[in-house]
């Protein structure tokens, strides 16, 4: 059975994504490849320190749930295949067929064309392609995790898995102390969206205890009590850290940082496996459109971002979200059903056979 309050947690952390990227364009805390701000103080940044810590962590942590309910009832050849075609294929040779033309748009607002007046066109294309990766990075590590989980079951067979159902509540809390220890590790140097030591924690975690459906139903039972200390970490982050680089590890690997990413995270599930298990005609649709509005909605606000602000400097900047917002949104659901139909094209992009 699908669990549905995982899928209302996936579509809903990838509006709460959009919504990000449409502030984040404009923001004026992170300097690099944005648009720029338009003042100096921007109330409406702290929404970034807000969702930040834990609205990709969350996503891994459902990830790796539902690996392990894939994995129930594929094969492993079979999971290969899937995943390797909806997750690698769209995140490399997608960026070649497609990923250019938001490579392209991300050069143009950082400014990166006005030192590449002499490199050569084939070279032009292939850093325009890999700066069009965007918000594929999630779907690029996803893939990795994912192969690396095919290993470790080998390993362990389901042994550690069947002792992690025995999770009380206090276990799970204290699952913050990795957490924080695995953001420290595994990060890459330059790109800090490459987070591999904490993000592959939160797969794993999804994976081994979260899956559980015991352990989910005592989460659940106490939705009060983590909802609790998911509101009250991101209050003491927020005024801890307000105005600081929150994207930059002078943030992230703090104790407070981890602590919100991990108490927001199993808030989150508690509260949603409580209340929002339940389906209508909406969620339904939200649910399966939530693939293309995450591959597609930061091309659609960057070309937006990039035009109002060229061509219509003087707008008041509540119109220029809300049209940089509606164009995130039909944008990528117009864009991602033309592109659902073309043959191939939908294989390369969005990893869709038919």
């Amino acid at each position: 059975m699908r669990k549905t309050y995982l899928d209302n947690v996936r579509w809903i952390t990838v509006v709460l994504v959009v919504i990000y990227h449409v502030i984040y364009i404009f923001n004026g805390v992170v300097v690099h490849g944005i648009i720029g701000p338009f003042s100096e103080h921007q109330p409406q940044d702290t929404y970034q320190y807000i969702v930040y810590p834990w609205f990709m962590f969350l996503l891994f942590v459902v990830s790796g749930m539902s690996a392990r309910f894939e994995l129930g009832k594929r094969t492993e050849k079979e999971f290969i295949r899937v995943r390797t075609r909806k997750l690698l294929v769209p995140s490399t040779i997608g960026l070649l067929v497609f990923g250019w033309v938001l490579g392209y748009y991300n050069m143009l607002i950082s400014g990166a064309f006005d030192t590449m007046g002499n490199v050569p066109k084939p070279v032009l294309f292939l850093i325009m392609s890999v700066s069009g990766c965007g918000v594929l990075w999630y779907i690029q590590m996803l893939w990795i995790f994912s192969m690396t989980l095919l290993l470790i079951r080998k390993i362990e067979k389901d042994r550690f898995y069947n002792i992690c159902g025995k999770a009380n509540l206090l276990i799970v809390m204290l699952l913050v102390i990795p957490v924080y220890g695995a953001a420290q590790i595994l990060n890459t140097p330059m790109i800090v969206v490459y987070r591999f030591g904490i993000y592959g924690l939160g797969f794993l975690i999804g994976y081994f205890v979260l899956s559980h459906d015991v352990v989910m139903d005592r989460l659940g039972n106490n939705w009060l009590i983590l909802g609790v200390l998911a509101v009250v970490s991101c209050v003491a982050f927020v005024i801890l850290y307000i105005g600081q680089p929150y994207a930059d590890h002078v943030v992230l690997d703090t104790i407070m940082c981890n602590v919100y990413t991990w108490f927001g995270t199993i808030g989150i599930l508690a509260f949603m496996k409580k209340w929002g298990n339940f389906e209508n005609a909406f969620t339904k649709w939200m649910c399966k459109k939530s693939w293309g509005l995450y591959v597609f909605h930061y091309l659609m606000i960057a070309v937006s971002g990039w035009y109002l602000h060229t061509l219509c400097p003087d707008l008041a900047p509540v119109i220029v979200y809300l049209l940089v917002a509606i164009a995130a949104f039909a944008g990528s659901y117009l864009l991602y059903e033309i592109i659902s139909c073309i043959p191939f094209i939908r294989w390369c992009v969005l990893g869709i056979k038919k």
